[in-house]
């Protein structure tokens, strides 16, 4: 990663935490516990990929990045309320999160709960809300991103990508992987994770494309790119469940395969896993060059997707 990219990551992480710390409820509206459990997570820090992606995706479209902070935001919250949720004893139980607590493991599986749903309303009020406008084309873009977002987090995009992932959940742990006509389906688990994980990435470059005012078809070209930036996102993610570190990865290493999950690395072997992440970005970058959308922040965020190393 060069430096000048290092310092765009960090540039735009610090004004996004500081939007998600002004867009967070707080008492006395909201109780204190509920606040507190909201906040402990959503600051718990985080790569903050799909916010920087909705705010990259309106830049290079010719918009203002301002204009799309709060659907970033509401991303991240979103996002935010998927890990409480899928960390909890009846999804894949895990008791680490951004190298710290699950926080069920802090507050209570109840709270934790309460805590996750109070995110992605809050997302959705935040949507709503901003920005605080009545001029036409900025209500009818916030309508039309609340939808996308809408999409992408219900049940035919995240939330039926974790069903489909709780389905498929049949190997007792420390299992091999189920052989012949019981193997997983290739195109199975690239629809499972084209919801579970990439339909709000692609959301994320969406909704900043929209809110940058871009034409369809620059919409269509970022949605693309933006597909294949979340199948190498979960590839990479699958290798590094393999090759990493808690520590650095923030979250426990190997649970998959503990679990007996359907990963890529399962299917088709490190090796290969690698190259498809590649082959992803090499059709992302394709597409952004016919589109003369290449030379922008929207490769780097690609490439830092594909070697990453947490």
């Amino acid at each position: 990663m060069d430096s000048s990219f290092a310092e765009y990551l960090d540039r735009r992480r610090r004004e996004i935490d500081a939007a998600l710390i002004a867009a967070l409820p707080a008492p006395p509206e909201c109780p204190p516990v509920v606040a507190e459990a909201m906040r402990y997570s959503v600051t718990a820090g985080g790569k903050r990929l799909r916010p920087i992606l909705c705010l990259a995706a309106a830049e290079v479209v010719g918009g203002d990045s301002r204009t799309a902070m709060p659907a970033a935001c509401a991303i991240e919250l979103i996002h935010t309320y998927s890990l409480i949720h899928d960390d909890l004893p009846a999804m894949d139980n895990d008791t680490m999160r951004r190298g710290r607590p699950t926080l069920h493991v802090l507050a209570g599986e109840g709270m934790a709960i309460l805590a996750g749903d109070g995110l992605l309303t809050e997302a959705f009020a935040l949507l709503a809300r901003l920005p605080d406008t009545i001029e036409p084309a900025i209500v009818a873009r916030k309508l039309r991103v609340s939808g996308v977002i809408a999409g992408a987090a219900g049940p035919t995009g995240m939330v039926g990508g974790q069903a489909l992932d709780l389905a498929a959940a049949v190997v007792q742990a420390g299992g091999p992987v189920p052989q012949g006509d019981n193997a997983p389906d290739p195109e199975a688990l690239r629809v499972m994770h084209s919801k579970k994980t990439g339909a709000l990435i692609r959301a994320s470059a969406v909704a900043g494309a929209i809110m940058g005012g871009a034409s369809e078809a620059v919409i269509a070209c970022v949605d693309a790119a933006a597909a294949e930036f979340g199948l190498a996102f979960q590839i990479v993610d699958d290798i590094l469940d393999v090759e990493g570190h808690s520590a650095q990865l923030g979250k426990t290493a190997g649970k998959d395969a503990v679990a007996g999950k359907h990963t890529y690395p399962a299917l088709y072997g490190l090796d290969t896993a690698r190259t498809m992440a590649s082959e992803c970005l090499a059709r992302a970058e394709r597409g952004l060059v016919a589109a003369r959308l290449d030379d922008s922040r929207l490769m780097d965020i690609g490439r830092w997707i594909v070697n990453r190393s947490h």
